[in-house]
């Protein structure tokens, strides 16, 4: 099945099989930033956006990916080192291996919308991290998504 989709940016053509998944369509175009972590829905290391919307790519068959639009971490480079830099202030990049799907959940917070502490937890639910206690992520993503009230202010 030949499917297209605009992927960070770039229209892209692909013939794939019926049963192949989106993350192992991105992997094979040279998102390396999407992993694989637990193929069952529960670490969200898969985390892409979709049409601005957040998905975990490992059960999302590509197909489904047909006409859309598909960001991943080489996408948002610019907006990831930004939010990057609100982690490291917090000490809360630790391995950095659950990075790229924290900061794929945190940027679909940001155009959600999503600014308070039930909303965050809520949305980042899904986000396993085997280094930090969360408290520094949280942290971070609250100053992060407060950013703009705080320019406002000035």
């Amino acid at each position: 099945m030949e499917i297209e989709f605009t992927l960070n940016g770039k229209m892209t053509y692909e013939e794939i099989a019926d049963d192949t998944t989106l993350f192992q369509l991105l992997r094979r175009k040279g998102c390396y930033s999407v992993k694989c972590g637990c193929e069952t829905e529960n670490c969200g290391l898969c985390t892409v956006l979709v049409n601005g919307k957040s998905r975990l790519s490992c059960s999302l068959l590509a197909a489904r990916a047909n006409g859309c639009e598909v960001v991943t971490l080489e996408g948002v480079e610019d907006e990831a080192k930004v939010f990057g830099s609100y982690l490291a202030s917090e000490g809360a990049e630790q391995c950095g291996f659950c990075s790229p799907g924290l900061i794929m959940n945190v940027l679909a917070m940001e155009r959600e919308e999503v600014l308070d502490d039930q909303g965050i937890k809520e949305y980042l639910a899904g986000n396993l991290c085997r280094c930090s206690g969360y408290m520094g992520q949280l942290r971070a993503i609250k100053n992060y998504l407060s950013r703009g009230e705080k320019r406002d202010e000035l």
